[in-house]
């Protein structure tokens, strides 16, 4: 008897600590998990392309009109692109208390699918530039959609267990990149003025290299600035036999693209991370033809905006120097355009201890891995508005763990992100998403 006891006050300690019974909400996703992997299949197979997904959002938008949120569709403001795919907002407020925005992304890349799966992608469309091009969730954002809907379902049937506000924000336009992508367009609309600003935010991403069934997250800042340009190198054209008498941008560009690699090796800081890329030189029609432009395109990231604005300085700097050294005439100087990347995420990190800590409650503390700051690109960092509000973004494994040991052993990579080979195992993904993203959202709302 005084076992059952002691047995029954642990129970109710641990249930009260969290602020929501994990028991409750680990029945509630098993029982409607079968439906949602068959949401994620429709959606996988009928992708849409960034700034198009008017039949994605429409979905979403009755979904959570279904289960009872209060939801303002097109919501997005673009600049300059004559787009029709907007964003959806549901808003659901369960007494006094915080507000907490969870976001998904909704579109997709044009990628050909080569997965082979039952419910492949086999969309073929015109991009914006009107060639014909595949579609794919190559980056897994339907599997973002499912997680978010789960979640929406979740809160609702858990609705005595929590008080406050949740803003679910669908948007479009993820990979459209700065200046056209759907956060962006989403706060140009005015997002926290129109709906409840937020007191914290969450999202979270789907990763290959994290096994299904573990959470990975970090404090401090977890993506990075991803900046993109291009620099029209001039010269003179002219015949290849008398090349004196032409300023061949050839030769120009080779020796830009030895000194730009001195931004990194000798005017950055060794142990603060940064990258600079060229991607693409084109130039020329023939061998015996010095042309008068060749166009090099290039990529650059770092943490550090002041470490990013100092390269694009550099950058511009080196570009006007080796122009200036070549001999060319002030009217033909090379041309530099750069497109600042999206800012840094940062996780707020007493967010992130507190919400670590949850995982390690809802899923173990064998699932939560701490991960390394990525390399990559992301416009949920644009929500915080520059730290201002507490954010936290993790990442999900999708890899089956016999697929993700098989890689190891044979030292063949798995397929990442953007890959047409990309096929998440999507049960346990889905179910890990919802339950750690559900569990953060009640423990920040509980009562």
């Amino acid at each position: 008897m005084i076992k059952n006891s002691a047995v029954f006050i642990l129970c109710i300690f641990l249930v009260t600590n969290q602020g929501f019974s994990q028991v409750t909400l680990d029945n509630a996703i098993d029982k409607g998990l079968n439906d949602l992997v068959s949401t994620y299949k429709t959606m996988h197979a009928a992708p849409e392309l960034s700034g198009h997904e008017q039949k994605t959002s429409a979905y979403i938008a009755a979904q959570l009109k279904a289960l009872g949120y209060n939801v303002t569709e097109n919501v997005g403001r673009f600049q300059n692109r004559n787009w029709k795919g907007y964003g959806v907002i549901g808003v659901m407020k369960n007494g006094n208390g915080p507000t907490v925005l969870v976001r998904t992304d909704m579109d997709a890349l044009p990628v050909i699918e080569k997965t082979n799966l039952p419910y492949s992608s086999t969309i073929i469309t015109k991009n914006d530039a009107g060639s014909e091009v595949g579609v794919m969730h190559a980056c897994g954002h339907d599997i973002h959609m499912t997680v978010f809907l789960g979640v929406a379902k979740m809160l609702v049937e858990m609705r005595g267990q929590w008080q406050g506000t949740i803003l679910m924000v669908a948007q479009p336009a993820e990979e459209a990149g700065p200046g056209a992508s759907g956060a962006e367009a989403m706060l140009l609309d005015s997002l926290y003025s129109r709906f409840p600003k937020p007191d914290y935010i969450l999202g979270l991403h789907q990763m290959p290299d994290i096994i299904a069934g573990k959470v990975g997250i970090a404090p401090g800042y977890t993506t990075c600035i991803s900046g993109a340009g291009e620099i029209v190198v001039r010269g003179i054209g002219g015949h290849a036999s008398k090349p004196q008498e032409a300023k061949d941008p050839i030769v120009i560009s080779a020796e830009l693209i030895l000194a730009l690699q001195t931004i990194i090796s000798r005017e950055t800081n060794p142990l603060t991370p940064a990258t600079l890329n060229i991607g693409s030189i084109q130039g020329g029609t023939a061998g015996n033809i010095i042309p008068d432009e060749v166009r090099i395109k290039f990529n650059l990231r770092a943490f550090d905006e002041n470490v990013c604005d100092k390269m694009i300085a550099s950058i511009i700097r080196i570009t006007k120097g080796v122009g200036v050294a070549a001999g060319l005439p002030d009217d033909i100087m090379h041309v530099v355009n750069i497109t600042k990347g999206y800012p840094a995420n940062y996780n707020d990190p007493e967010l992130t201890k507190q919400i670590m800590q949850v995982f390690e409650k809802a899923i173990g503390k064998n699932n939560v891995v701490v991960t390394q700051p990525s390399f990559i690109g992301e416009d949920f960092s644009y929500y915080s508005l520059n730290k201002k509000i507490p954010s936290l973004f993790f990442y999900i494994g999708s890899t089956d763990a016999s697929k993700y040991n098989e890689s190891i052993q044979s030292g063949i990579a798995l397929p990442n992100l953007h890959s047409p080979f990309l096929a998440p195992s999507p049960d346990i993904t889905i179910k890990t998403g919802i339950k750690s993203m559900t569990s953060a959202v009640l423990v920040l709302l509980k009562k």
